[in-house]
């Protein structure tokens, strides 16, 4: 199968269009969602689902303890940048990729 037409291709053309729906279609054939990848799920839910945009930061936190070595440090900037997401995106959505990097 060629790259344009891989799972991750596909999810990755679906996060470009932020419809949830087609992204969880295209997430639901991976094995797993990369954590930047998450987080850009998180941002679009902000916007989208805001109902849901916690839980999901709060999943995303977990994951980046578990998969990333984290210092508390680390993971009070990750949540602090979660919370200033709903009034400064731009410099919330830079503290957490500086994190994912």
């Amino acid at each position: 199968m060629s790259d344009a037409g891989s799972a991750y291709s596909r999810f990755q053309r679906a996060l470009t269009t932020g419809n949830l729906t087609l992204i969880r279609a295209a997430a639901a054939e991976l094995p797993a969602v990369r954590l930047g990848d998450a987080l850009q799920v998180c941002v679009l839910l902000r916007d989208r689902e805001p109902e849901r945009y916690e839980r999901a930061a709060v999943r995303w936190i977990g994951r980046f303890c578990v998969e990333r070595a984290v210092t508390l440090e680390d993971v009070d900037h990750a949540r602090v940048a979660f919370q200033i997401m709903r009034r400064d995106p731009e410099r919330a959505l830079g503290i957490l990729q500086t994190l994912c990097a």
